[in-house]
């Protein structure tokens, strides 16, 4: 996993509410293994309105998006993060999201930041000109603006996202452990 520290540039100000996961990817995406090429499909339901706000070329670089609250609910799809991730997307924004939807972001290096409503509209207006930064370090999203909201993260996925470890990382740290116990283990088995 890459670590993350700051993401900075320009955000997609979406703002709806109740953004499921088979709206942010369909089902008839999921049939592949592999992250490549999902970001094509990310949020293609939403994208076929049009003049919406996710195609407005001055939208296309961004590494964030700004959305409503319970974001992500629905299914448990992992695609959803991954076809985020490869459309560019490191950090969504919003007043709260679905618990496995923030689950399955962590586990990929995905930062989701939780702040209150009247934080996500300053920044709604902020986005459709600006560029906002999230950073780790400080906690806090910021715009040119001097915008400074912060945020609570818990320390544990802080710690795992700044340095880019994940649970696999994780569990190799322990390799040298988890060898001597099945050392044990297999000599208390054989006797």
């Amino acid at each position: 996993m890459t670590p993350v520290e700051r993401v900075e540039g320009r955000a997609i100000p979406l703002g709806l509410a109740n953004i499921d996961t088979d709206v942010i990817i369909a089902a008839e995406h999921l049939k592949t293994i592999t992250r490549a090429g999902l970001g094509d499909h990310a949020l293609a339901s939403l994208r076929k309105v049009p003049g919406n706000v996710i195609d407005d070329p001055a939208h296309q670089s961004a590494t964030i998006l700004i959305a409503g609250a319970n974001f992500g609910c629905g299914s448990s799809r992992e695609h959803a993060v991954w076809a985020l991730m490869d459309r560019g997307i490191t950090a969504v924004i919003a007043p709260s999201f679905s618990d496995i939807f923030a689950g399955n972001a962590f586990k990929n290096g995905m930062v989701t930041v939780v702040l209150p409503q009247e934080a996500i509209d300053r920044l709604m207006v902020v986005a459709a000109t600006d560029p906002v930064t999230v950073d780790l370090a400080t906690m806090t999203v910021t715009t040119p603006f001097q915008d400074r909201f912060a945020f609570a993260l818990d320390a544990f996925r802080r710690d795992c996202l700044l340095h880019g470890t994940d649970e696999i990382a994780l569990t190799l740290a322990s390799d040298a452990a988890i060898a001597a116990y099945e050392a044990t283990a297999v000599m208390a088995r054989t006797g």
